[in-house]
């Protein structure tokens, strides 16, 4: 029976990769074509003076730097929670259906 052995890539520490890039920096045939990386643009959301308000409101009573900050907090913290719950009905319909 020929049974193949897995080959794992060895996991570098960062000291070592720190030490093999320090190694190749001044050599121009070690490195790849440059990438360019962009930001992404801030989207922007529309709220009801009303709920803008009340957003600033409970903004301050956490102690948050800005509204900004603490609503992009709140909404993170909602998409992992609502990412959570649609896992678990996925799981949850898989099962029930025997799969």
């Amino acid at each position: 029976m020929n049974s193949k052995k897995k080959s794992r890539k060895r996991q570098f520490s960062e000291e070592e990769i720190d030490k093999v890039v320090e190694s190749q920096a001044e050599d121009d045939s070690a490195w790849g074509k440059p990438v360019q990386v962009r930001r992404a643009k801030p989207a922007a959301l529309s709220l009801s003076a009303e709920l803008a308000a009340r957003a600033a409101f409970l903004a301050r009573l956490h102690r948050a730097k800005n509204v900004e900050e603490w609503l992009a907090r709140i909404i993170k913290e909602r998409v992992e929670l609502e990412e959570v719950a649609f896992n678990e009905a996925k799981r949850a319909m898989s099962l029930r259906n025997g799969a």
